[in-house]
């Protein structure tokens, strides 16, 4: 009876003993994501803690480089550098197809596997090489809010620009105009991110046309001196105010009122999600089978409280 009672007891304990995982593959794994936000875009720090966290949990190197200014020339330089570095994957946003897409298929064709994030397409990512899109589709997402926008019965608006020079901000402002259902016209503000420079040309632009129903503004860049421009001109909290992104201050407009909502395009799932998936492709050889849209998403202030306890660094 008592070796009966021990072998059940045996039993027992063998089922509900924990698996143990297998040990990290040790195979010094390198990555560099390399992106088009300047210096002065704290936007990206959230980028920066995704890549971080990605590769402590995975065991890989990931380097963060970005031209200081924003300047895409730069950027493009910094891909053919990265790829003639040798590292296992790139990690890349397609901030402008034009000019960045012959490095990105250099890199591919020299034997490095290249993941499109952030800006791009999934369509403009299977025509470099690249193994997957992840993002939120910038046009789509522009729409979606215009819509939401047009729902709240806004006919005219103010879309701050920050960087007009890159083309997934231009897709923005237009698919929020499309929503609309209105030409985007002189709507589109080249404001510079200059932050004085921006709110000076937000105040500008509203006394020359005072019957602007919205303004929307494409990140913290333009969104910050435009809560600044509208407390100073009495507007806070009385015109429609959505964003693009996330951030410290918006995140405060919001729960004040001043910013009816604010598009949440996730950037930690970005950065992380890519890390994650080249080496999982490397060590294993397995590949997600769809790109992945990680935006966008409204954030309003009934939904601020996990956004205020992490904005800024993996919201």
């Amino acid at each position: 009876m008592r070796s009966l009672i021990a072998s059940v007891a045996v039993g027992a304990a063998l089922a509900v003993a924990p698996v143990a995982a297998p040990a990290m593959a040790q195979d010094d794994l390198s990555y560099v994501l390399v992106s088009h936000a300047p210096d002065s875009d704290s936007w990206w720090n959230t980028i920066k803690n995704g890549i971080a966290l990605a590769g402590d949990q995975v065991g890989v190197s990931v380097e963060y480089r970005n031209p200081p200014t924003g300047d895409i020339a730069d950027m493009a330089r910094i891909i053919e550098q990265a790829a003639a570095s040798g590292p296992n994957g790139i990690i890349t946003t397609l901030a402008d197809y034009d000019v960045l897409s012959g490095p990105i298929m250099d890199a591919v064709a020299s034997g490095v596997d290249v993941i499109i994030m952030n800006t791009g397409t999934a369509d403009q990512a299977r025509e470099v090489g690249a193994l997957m899109y992840v993002g939120q589709p910038e046009y789509d997402a522009g729409y979606a809010a215009g819509l939401r926008a047009k729902g709240d019965g806004i006919t005219s608006f103010l879309c701050v620009n920050h960087t007009i020079q890159q083309p997934s901000l231009v897709e923005r402002c237009q698919g929020f105009a499309d929503g609309l259902g209105v030409e985007l016209g002189e709507s589109m503000l080249d404001s510079g991110t200059d932050p004085g420079e921006v709110k000076n040309k937000v105040m500008a632009y509203l006394s020359t046309n005072p019957d602007t129903d919205a303004v929307l503004t494409l990140g913290p860049v333009s969104a910050d001196p435009t809560i600044q421009a509208l407390e100073e001109n009495g507007m806070a909290g009385d015109i429609y105010f959505g964003t693009f992104d996330l951030g410290e201050e918006i995140v405060k407009a919001i729960k004040a009122g001043t910013i009816k909502w604010g598009i949440d395009q996730q950037p930690f799932l970005q950065a992380y999600l890519p890390v994650v998936i080249m080496a999982n492709y490397h060590r294993y050889g397995v590949l997600p089978g769809n790109n992945i849209n990680s935006g966008p998403g409204f954030v309003t202030a009934d939904g601020l409280e996990k956004v205020e306890m992490f904005a800024g660094e993996y919201r």
